[in-house]
């Protein structure tokens, strides 16, 4: 993390590295890939917290029978407090492939509720995502992003 100055900003930058461990082919590249993440995140304002996410990787190595990845990714996220622990959100994960120019800007409004069970803090959300703009096969038109996050 790089000191902004103010203990409620986090930015950072650094290196990203993904390996090739889908047991199928369907279920990931074939290939090492190598490229960078930046996040910003801003909790300034008690009510109203964002920032984003950016990362890049392209392959350098693996699976030859397989395409090259040379891929981008932007999350801008967005939380506004509602009070007892409710949230509403936007976060969708807007996707670039630089190899075949397929991609996909979603949009969504979820809501989440965080609570604490005894050591243990959980944060639960649901958001569907509609693609205001998507090209190419396998892009989505709508989804729903939902977690569940425990904190020990």
């Amino acid at each position: 993390m790089i000191d902004v100055g103010n203990p409620a900003i986090s930015f950072g930058i650094g290196p990203q590295i993904t390996a090739p461990t889908a047991i199928e082919d369907e279920l990931g590249s074939g290939k090492w890939s190598a490229g960078f993440a930046n996040v910003l995140f801003n909790a300034s304002d008690p009510k109203f917290q964002w920032g984003y996410l950016l990362t890049w990787q392209a392959s350098f190595a693996g699976d030859d029978d397989r395409a090259d990845v040379n891929a981008g990714a932007f999350q801008p996220f967005l939380f506004y407090q509602l009070g007892d622990g409710w949230y509403l959100r936007s976060s969708g994960v807007w996707t670039y492939d630089f190899e075949t120019d397929n991609y996909a800007i979603p949009i969504g409004l979820g809501v989440g509720k965080v609570i604490k069970l005894e050591s243990t803090v959980v944060n639960m959300s649901v958001e569907p995502q509609y693609s205001v703009v998507h090209e190419g096969p396998g892009q989505p038109e709508w989804g729903i992003f939902a977690g569940v996050n425990f904190q020990f």
